[in-house]
């Protein structure tokens, strides 16, 4: 199940094993915390215990297993929480056992961040609650739940805005929620007026913003976010890099034939996202994306190489974007 829906499951009852999995910490923290909240433990530092996955290995493998089936003291439950467990298939073996026939009244947590191969979702006998990066919209969704919870009343579009300019970072929108709660009150009308006034932009997102502005010649815009970015530190090489990227993902785009779920899918973009390129890359030719895009790669990899400094590179690039009559 998606990290979204443990509340609602947790509402119907605890299971015996669960394996929480993900690259999002926020989701994993929270997740944990809502178990160990249903398990209504009234002795924690006797029925709540801790192991790190990289001791349990061997002989100490099964004394876990079979410390699994002692008995709670003076609680109806015991949480036990493994963290970073990634078991061989011969050690899955001695848990597997367990799975088949856990304990009543010890619930058995399995927090991973997710190593690149991990098959243990795949095990039986797991609650799996995944914790991967959500998409936009599941986000929204949470958000909006979260922010009428804190007593405040959401509208749809200031919901989707704090997502992006958040990049995403469920940690950091709980945060601030919570800023928004004190600043607006119980009850407060959270809109797009007071998510511009009150959320800072993520630096992902003002490059975004910054690529968008380049494809769509507005030099006015690109200068505004472009002079932000720098003052607060970032680099001209980096948003020269990006640039590049930007051009380079357009004119993929016409060159890709098929649907935009296909290209989409082949290019690791979301259909949305490759119509509204490919619409950007129309409105200015081919040609002239594909010359934007090998500037950029040229000053790039001048500059890479150091046979440009990273100021006049990103000048060079600004000028061929925005003033290519002048070169």
């Amino acid at each position: 199940m998606k990290f979204v829906q443990l509340a609602k499951s947790l509402q119907e009852g605890l299971q015996p094993v669960y394996l929480i999995e993900g690259e999002e910490i926020y989701f994993r923290e929270h997740a944990v915390k809502s178990i160990r909240e249903a398990c209504a433990l009234s002795q924690p530092l006797l029925n709540d215990m801790r192991f790190e996955g990289e001791d349990l290995k061997g002989d100490k493998l099964s004394a876990f297993k079979d410390g699994l089936y002692e008995l709670p003291f003076l609680d109806e439950r015991r949480l036990v929480r493994v963290y970073e467990f990634y078991p061989s298939e011969r050690d899955w073996e001695v848990l597997a056992r367990y799975a088949e026939a856990p304990s009543p009244t010890t619930v058995l947590v399995i927090v991973n961040g997710g190593k690149k191969g991990s098959e243990l979702k795949k095990k039986k006998g797991l609650v799996y609650v995944d914790c991967s990066r959500a998409d936009k919209d599941t986000l929204s969704r949470w958000l909006f739940g979260l922010m009428r919870k804190q007593g405040l009343r959401p509208e749809g579009d200031a919901v989707e805005l704090m997502v992006t300019y958040c990049a995403q970072d469920a940690a950091r929108m709980r945060r601030e929620t919570e800023k928004l709660r004190l600043l607006l009150g119980d009850g407060g009308v959270v809109s797009r007026a007071e998510v511009e006034e009150y959320i800072a932009q993520d630096a992902e997102y003002k490059i975004y913003e910054l690529t968008q502005a380049a494809s769509k010649g507005n030099f006015t815009r690109f200068s505004e976010i472009l002079f932000d970015l720098l003052e607060k530190g970032y680099d001209e090489n980096a948003v020269l890099s990006s640039l590049t990227s930007h051009f380079k993902t357009l004119l993929e785009t016409v060159r890709v034939r098929g649907s935009d779920e296909e290209t989409g899918k082949a290019l690791g973009l979301h259909p949305y996202a490759v119509r509204s390129d490919r619409e950007i890359a129309r409105r200015l030719g081919q040609r002239r994306t594909e010359e934007i895009y090998l500037s950029c790669h040229r000053l790039l990899s001048g500059l890479r190489s150091g046979q440009y400094y990273k100021t006049g590179a990103l000048a060079a690039a600004i000028a061929q974007i925005f003033f290519p009559q002048a070169n």
